[in-house]
């Protein structure tokens, strides 16, 4: 199950289905995000799951998922809490994300100055079992925490690594809300630890612009972009 805050109310449409995979789909109430649940098909000898599929985001988002220039992978134990991650805009960077084994508690948050729903966060759990994954566009923050030992998530990004760009607010922001697990304490990077509140991050102009995000994913997504 989602849950949502803070920002202003917007109506969450119901979940989709494509006909043709059997994937569902699910806009979140944070612009440009989406959910997707994909059918699961187990067997004696585990399962099988396709968690992206171009003809589905394509239906769900509107356009191809972006030319991936980087896939990235974490293994956390429990408790392990990172975020709010984004990234300096420009250059801007949007991401697929799901989990492979375990489970977390993920969040995401609406860091775009300017959008309708600046300061809003979306939370749902993505796990090893119902294989569930999101589309994150450019200018949003992305949070999770791991409910179980071993948990891993998967990531594929439009662009590189580069320390000088990767930025983070506090994930205990009040002013954000998180509703992070109460029977776990998080355990945070020192990165983490010294993240400034979106307050903060606002003052010192870290945030992303929510037209130069706009701007930014249509150049990513168009036709031809990246692509050979």
């Amino acid at each position: 199950m989602a849950r949502t805050g803070a920002g202003p109310a917007a109506r969450v449409p119901d979940e989709r289905m494509s006909m043709m995979t059997g994937m569902k789909w699910r806009p979140l109430k944070i612009e440009g995000a989406v959910e997707f649940i994909p059918p699961v098909f187990p067997d004696h000898r585990g399962f099988f799951v396709t968690p992206l599929s171009e003809s589905v985001l394509r239906e769900a988002v509107g356009h191809p998922l972006f030319p991936v220039a980087q896939a990235s992978h974490s293994r956390s134990r429990r408790g392990t809490t990172r975020g709010v991650h984004f990234t300096a805009t420009p250059p801007g960077m949007a991401k697929f994300v799901f989990c492979t084994n375990g489970s977390v508690r993920d969040y995401v948050v609406d860091l775009r100055v300017g959008s309708p729903t600046f300061g809003a966060f979306e939370s749902l759990v993505l796990d090893a079992r119902e294989c569930r994954s999101l589309y994150l566009p450019v200018g949003l923050g992305h949070a999770f925490t791991a409910l179980e030992d071993d948990t891993r998530v998967s990531y594929l990004l439009s662009g590189e690594y580069r320390a000088e760009n990767e930025l983070a607010v506090a994930v205990s922001d009040p002013e954000i809300g998180l509703p992070l697990p109460p029977d776990l304490p998080p355990l945070l990077s020192e990165r983490d630890l010294a993240a400034p509140t979106l307050a903060e991050a606002r003052e010192r102009g870290m945030l992303p612009d929510y037209a130069a995000s706009r701007a930014l994913e249509h150049a990513l997504t168009s036709p031809g972009a990246g692509r050979p």
